[in-house]
């Protein structure tokens, strides 16, 4: 069988690392904690300093140009042929592979690309020694900097947190375009820019603050013109996520409590929730979650093709699913995590199966199940390594509705102008009053 599966108590032991672990980091391990080493295999490769520099020729305004252009794929994976591989694959993977004849996987040689800047291998070493998860897993305290708190992740909640913490370039400012696709391939474009400020560019952030966000939406014009404003907590069952909306029928600006969880994604024609968004994001607190351990999955990865700015929306789009002779597929170690509804707590999802990548700890795939326990929706992440980020990022993601027949596609820049990283921020520009400012 070509997946392994490895325990993540066989990492470490107890349930925090002890202090001799960390001098690990860096050497036979990432410095990030995953080992360095690939498989026996050889499908998943050495990690050998990931990405150091952008390939020549870079031009953001071209997309980010791929250093695997010419490879080709070693297999690729069909409804006729995926037994062979399904060890490696998810229940939404197989589902899709069943339900439509255009679906297929791609699969190339694997590199694991993603690298961080110096400063924050310095801050993880020096941090995570520090981290400590909170009784009820939703939050931790001791690190201000580091991107990875939990190197050594014990526990759903470790690696939870690992994912909405990761380094994304201190800021951001990314224009993005999303759309609902209906049966026959048509879409309705809905544009939104992103404005992103993580605590760890902030000198003396509030104490349990994740980021701030300011979201301006400027198509279709059913939208254009709101803006959403939310400072996000790291511990959102001490705090929760505070979000201000304005509406430009109103002119008013609204405290918004119901942007979070289960609520419609705006753009999405209620294909997708708040939380799908970025694959996973928010308070894990409505759910029990479970480390079921790591796991060699194929995954999509290093997908520089699909960030192509000669790309049209309608090249990407299909009518059925996006064209997958442009996502690029890899194998790649993953930590699996399954999620349940609490007893009484409320969303549309009773479940949900979430690979985290061991590297970059971006959210990778999710399956989605709804209250009667069967599979309602798969959600792809595209993985890219962001040259001027010096970070894994997302080049798009799809959610494909099973019981609607439908799907939705965020995050697309192809047609958009780069998106800016490092960015200088003053908190007070992330303020319900510059909001209104803004809106005028």
């Amino acid at each position: 069988m070509l997946c392994e599966f490895f325990l993540i108590a066989g990492l470490v032991s107890g349930s925090a690392a002890a202090a001799g672990d960390f001098s690990r980091l860096g050497k036979e391990l990432t410095p990030w904690g995953a080992p360095k080493a690939g498989n026996q295999a050889g499908t998943v490769p050495a990690w050998d300093g990931g990405i150091q520099k952008a390939p020549a020729g870079f031009d953001p305004k071209n997309g980010y140009v791929s250093p695997f252009a010419d490879e080709k794929p070693l297999y690729t994976i069909t409804a006729t042929n995926y037994q062979q591989y399904e060890a490696q694959l998810t229940a939404g993977h197989i589902q899709l592979l069943k339900r439509f004849p255009n679906y297929k996987i791609n699969v190339y040689p694997s590199h694991r690309t993603h690298a961080l800047p110096k400063e924050q291998y310095e801050a993880i070493a020096k941090e995570a020694p520090n981290a400590k998860l909170s009784a009820d897993g939703n939050g931790f305290t001791g690190t201000r900097k580091s991107a990875v708190p939990f190197p050594f992740p014990q526990s759903a909640y470790e690696v939870y947190h690992n994912m909405v913490m990761r380094w994304r370039g201190g800021t951001y400012d990314r224009v993005s375009t999303g759309f609902p696709v209906q049966g026959n391939g048509r879409f309705t474009p809905s544009k939104r820019k992103e404005e992103i400020l993580f605590s760890s560019n902030i000198d003396n952030p509030p104490e349990n603050l994740n980021y701030y966000g300011m979201i301006t939406y400027t198509a279709p014009s059913s939208i254009a013109g709101e803006l959403v404003l939310v400072h996000e907590p790291i511990d959102q069952s001490i705090e929760s996520r505070r979000a201000w909306a304005y509406n430009p029928g109103s002119r008013r600006v609204l405290r918004a409590p119901q942007i979070g969880f289960d609520s419609p994604l705006t753009g999405s024609d209620g294909l997708m929730t708040q939380d799908d968004f970025d694959g996973l994001n928010g308070s894990p607190e409505r759910f029990e979650w479970k480390l079921v351990g790591k796991r060699e999955m194929i995954i999509p990865y290093n997908n520089f093709r699909m960030t192509d700015k000669g790309l049209k929306y309608t090249d990407i789009v299909g009518a059925q699913t996006v064209n997958q002779d442009l996502v690029r597929y890899e194998t790649h170690r993953v930590y699996v995590l399954e999620a349940t509804l609490k007893p009484g707590a409320r969303h549309i999802y009773s479940k949900r199966t979430v690979l985290v990548d061991e590297d970059s700890f971006q959210v990778a795939h999710v399956d989605n199940y709804d209250g009667r326990g069967e599979l309602w929706r798969a959600h792809e992440v595209f993985a890219v390594y962001a040259y001027d980020c010096q970070c894994t990022f997302m080049a798009g993601d799809v959610s494909y509705d099973f019981q609607a027949g439908r799907y939705a596609v965020y995050a697309l820049t192809n047609e958009e102008r780069p998106a800016v990283f490092g960015k200088s921020y003053r908190p007070e520009y992330f303020t319900p009053d510059n909001m209104k400012r803004l809106a005028r």
